[in-house]
């Protein structure tokens, strides 16, 4: 005599969870890592696996070594970009609040996302240089000024901002808790949050 056993009904937690990349692309001091920490808790708090893979930390400890020429920039954002993608392939919301400078290197990182077939949305956090400047959270814009250094994303080294990104967010001219809530809204649509 057979016995068969009747599947466990799947619960929410059992259910495996679609991940996805939102790169946050911008001028340094646009908001994009601010607005992602908002969004990364509103996030958690309703049970998604969120992983933040900020542009600062990346380059302290995954790309430490690499300067600021443009093949440095686009090997770091490739880096960030396949870290990104394997972590959303195993289904962690990941955000990306990097500037990545050039549009082909943004191109190549949803092009590997597209061939694994992962999500992946581009977000451009378009604050004007001249918002950036007076934030400066970092101080880079007067080193920059004052000629301590140079190679400034937007000031003296180009920033392709994107022509048709998943969604345009303009930072300053919005809260940071309307930023986040656009960028869920975008991610409900999208079936990923």
């Amino acid at each position: 005599m057979t016995t068969t056993v009747d599947a466990a009904p799947a619960t929410a937690a059992a259910v495996a969870e679609c991940g996805a990349t939102v790169w946050l692309t911008g001028l340094p001091s646009a908001g994009k890592t601010t607005i992602a920490l908002a969004l990364a808790e509103r996030l958690r708090a309703e049970g998604h696996r969120v992983e933040i893979l900020d542009g600062d930390e990346i380059r302290t400890f995954l790309s430490a070594g690499l300067g600021f020429t443009p093949e440095d920039r686009d090997t770091n954002i490739q880096r960030i970009g396949f870290v990104a993608e394997l972590l959303a392939s195993n289904g962690v919301t990941v955000l990306a609040p990097v500037i990545a400078p050039y549009a082909a290197s943004r191109a190549a990182v949803a092009a590997r996302h597209a061939a694994q077939g992962t999500p992946y949305l581009e977000v451009h956090v378009a604050t004007p240089v001249e918002v950036c400047s007076d934030r400066d959270v970092k101080g880079l814009y007067a080193k920059q000024a004052a000629g301590e250094i140079s190679g400034l994303t937007g000031v003296d080294d180009p920033y392709e901002a994107p022509t048709a990104p998943d969604l345009r967010i303009e930072a300053h001219t919005q809260s940071v808790a309307d930023s986040a809530a656009a960028l869920h809204a975008l991610l409900t649509e999208r079936g990923l949050a």
